[in-house]
């Protein structure tokens, strides 16, 4: 994906006046395009923002992503190995339409072949499935079509604004800005365990959602297919489904450094092995970059989220405190806490009762070391280290009560204009696209 950005930016860098940089505008009622995070979802205002902007006429196009080439091992008895690669890339084309601003997205991953269909190891991670059968101890890969959407934004007064998203293929108001997007977790190339319990339907096929907003609200609600991804991950899962589920969420940005966040949603028959299991899914989320020195921040998010199975059984809550301080665009640091209650069945723990609870966590960190730009791409250097924490009742099938994980990578990302060299204060009518 990265490769493909790198190819389709360095004709169109050639095509620029360099003579006439181009400037960035803000977008609806003066909302920064910074502030704008996966799907409809805001971040801080004052987050960093890796991408590459081009004038197409009167279109904007901002073209960005992230490639992780990874060696990740997982220690004890459900661990293990996996030379791959963790990416995504993303085309957003914007333009001013009937006194709004109409935007044209498009996500795509490799996953599917680049960590196969099985995914990559992680330890007690959970959810969806392959061959069958509950994926464990491994994340799964990202559908090669993880967006497709328009999203049109209009204001209708000096301090208020409708918007309207739709998306074959998109990501609804349920949950946090999703993990690869969060500049929070923007370094680490390993997914959340909590996943499945805050952001896990940011790939939804088919999606509506109606919001109204201010200058720093934002009430908005979905209509949408709560099923999630099958394990065929280069179709359009619509065969037998529609819109049956539903969701709200209200953002509050109370300065251009948070971004506060609270939501409900009912999914209905996420789980393609379970057709008859629903669910309740709550959470709230604080998210946060702050300055460090003169060109660094520091960005970190709190989490909470809770799936409520309809029926007998306790709530399931999750929690994530994460955290990445970049050091000038040079050196960065991150690191990862999280707490997440799971059942044997998610875990795939045969010996009890599939409702049995677990509290299971994790504790990871790592550093990224920035070691040049090529052709458009800022390459940099990374290890991470993760220490697991299950019950004394699970020991036997992990093999301790605190089994480890490593990874070394390779991180490939979109250059910004200070990066590459190229004066773009910014793009008119700017307000879309993903963080990395």
């Amino acid at each position: 994906m990265l490769v493909l950005i790198a190819g389709v930016a360095s004709p169109l860098r050639a095509q620029m006046d360099m003579q006439h940089p181009m400037e960035m505008h803000a977008g609806p009622l003066g909302i920064p395009e910074t502030r704008m995070g996966s799907g409809t979802s805001w971040l801080p205002d004052a987050s960093p923002m890796h991408a590459a902007h081009y004038m197409l006429g009167r279109w904007t196009l901002m073209l960005h992503g992230k490639g992780f080439f990874q060696y990740d091992w997982q220690g004890g008895s459900r661990g293990s190995n996996q030379l791959g690669i963790v990416n995504w890339g993303m085309a957003a084309a914007s333009r001013p339409l009937g006194g709004g601003q109409l935007q044209l997205r498009a996500m795509l991953s490799a996953e599917p072949w680049t960590i196969g269909s099985r995914g990559y190891p992680l330890l007690v991670q959970s959810g969806e499935s392959y061959q069958g059968a509950p994926l464990h101890d491994r994340q799964h890969p990202h559908d090669l079509f993880m967006e497709l959407a328009a999203l049109y934004e209009r204001p209708v007064a000096r301090d208020f604004g409708l918007s309207l998203y739709l998306a074959p293929v998109g990501e609804p108001a349920v949950g946090p800005v999703a993990f690869p997007h969060r500049p929070s977790a923007a370094d680490d190339p390993l997914a959340p365990i909590s996943h499945h319990w805050q952001d896990g339907t940011h790939i939804t096929f088919g999606v509506v959602t109606a919001g109204v907003f201010t200058r720093n609200v934002k009430l908005e609600a979905s209509w949408f297919n709560g099923r999630e991804p099958d394990e065929n991950r280069t179709n359009f899962d619509y065969a037998g489904r529609r819109l049956d589920s539903f969701s709200a969420r209200l953002t509050v940005n109370p300065g251009p450094r948070w971004s506060l966040s609270t939501w409900y949603a009912y999914l209905k028959s996420p789980e393609g092995l379970y057709p008859d299991e629903s669910l309740h899914r709550i959470g709230a989320s604080a998210l946060t970059t702050q300055p460090v020195g003169t060109k660094g921040t520091w960005s970190s998010g709190l989490i909470y989220g809770a799936n409520d199975q309809i029926g007998p059984g306790p709530l399931a809550s999750s929690v994530v405190l994460e955290s990445t301080v970049d050091l000038g665009g040079t050196n960065s640091f991150f690191g990862r806490v999280e707490y997440v209650r799971k059942s044997a069945e998610e875990l795939v723990i045969s010996s009890v009762p599939p409702t049995t609870q677990y509290d299971v966590g994790a504790l990871a960190l790592g550093y990224l070391r920035t070691v040049g730009t090529v052709a458009g791409l800022v390459a940099g250097v990374g290890v991470r280290g993760s220490l697991n924490f299950v019950p004394s009742s699970l020991d036997g099938a992990y093999g301790s009560r605190t089994p480890v994980g490593a990874a070394i990578y390779l991180q490939l990302r979109p250059a910004d204009s200070r990066e590459s060299g190229m004066k773009m204060n910014g793009m008119p009518g700017m307000h879309g696209g993903s963080h990395d």
